[in-house]
């Protein structure tokens, strides 16, 4: 059965109403008081290299480990802290012998940070567009009920399941879409970078309930992890490749951003909730932003597709 647009947004309204009862009455307080004016001077000019975006982390990291609600306990800094680790090893990984395109990857990293730094200003504006699936990090940047770990995975959720598809758009703007070009297998080192540094990163934002559990489990978390990261990572490459396809069509690709957002946005709520819940509501928002990516699809084939008849 076909969709139509009045449909895609009802889905989309319908996953932002899911989102507001998962998170309940959370106070937001936008901005990055008391050091407002030095997070907006810190962000002003967009890095043009991956050396850039490594000082860029660096000087976020200094502001944001002086924020509420104490010195080194703000929520979001907890992501950026996790966040520089594998940018910083991302850079070290470009001239290595894995790499086939060094200046492809170096461009999909300096894309990708910068969909963060400007989440990061937005929310210091009263009006700012914020994306849905960086708010709920942002709304718990003061929250003490919420771990550090758990934090660093909102981070990470917001980053992957709705930034990382439009890094890649933005990449293949800039340098022409590879194809079945060697570029993607240059994407996936990120994904071994992740598999060696997730276990370790992980363990040291941990509770003392969280380690007792990580002993018992054994290898099983980096296990679950390994397959998580792989899963989110390929799909977002799908999702780019969606996005690409209907770059003519600003409505349709405007909807499509929506859905992709707001799904990452209930994808994070629920990652609070337990992990029981997480594996239910993440394989309901999937099963629905599939049939809606296909829907996109299927709109921007058969134009093509009259094209050449």
């Amino acid at each position: 059965m076909d969709f139509d647009r009045t449909r895609v947004d009802s889905s989309a309204q319908r996953l932002r109403a899911g989102r507001r009862r998962v998170s309940g009455a959370v106070a937001a307080t936008r901005g990055w008081e008391p050091a407002q004016r030095e997070m907006s001077a810190a962000l002003l000019d967009p890095p043009e290299d991956i050396a850039g975006v490594v000082t860029r982390l660096k000087e976020l990291q200094r502001i944001l480990d002086g924020l509420p609600p104490s010195p080194g306990n703000n929520r979001v800094a907890a992501f950026n802290s996790l966040y520089l680790t594998i940018t910083e090893q991302v850079a070290a990984h470009l001239t290595g012998p894995d790499v086939t395109d060094a200046r492809w990857l170096e461009v999909l990293d300096v894309e990708f940070a910068r969909l963060y730094f400007t989440a990061l200003a937005s929310w210091a504006a009263p009006d700012g567009d914020t994306p849905d699936a960086w708010e709920v990090l942002f709304r718990r940047a003061h929250d003490g009920e919420v771990s550090a770990l758990e934090a660093a995975v909102l981070g990470v959720n917001a980053h992957i399941n709705h930034d990382l598809a439009l890094a890649l758009v933005a990449t293949w703007q800039r340098l022409g879409y590879p194809g079945d070009g060697p570029q993607h297998p240059d994407y996936l080192i990120v994904n071994k970078i992740f598999y060696r540094h997730i276990p370790p990163l992980r363990r040291r934002f941990a509770t003392a309930w969280q380690m007792q559990i990580d002993r018992c489990v054994g290898d099983l978390d980096d296990w679950t992890q390994r397959v998580l990261v792989r899963t989110t990572r390929a799909w977002a490459w799908e999702q780019a490749e969606r996005l690409w396809e209907l770059q003519d069509d600003k409505d349709d690709l405007a909807r499509a951003r929506t859905v992709m957002d707001r799904a990452a946005a209930i994808a994070g709520e629920t990652l609070l909730t337990g992990a029981g819940i997480v594996r239910v509501l993440w394989l309901t928002v999937v099963g629905k932003v599939t049939m809606l990516w296909r829907w996109l699809r299927r709109r921007s084939v058969r134009p093509a597709l009259a094209r050449v008849r």
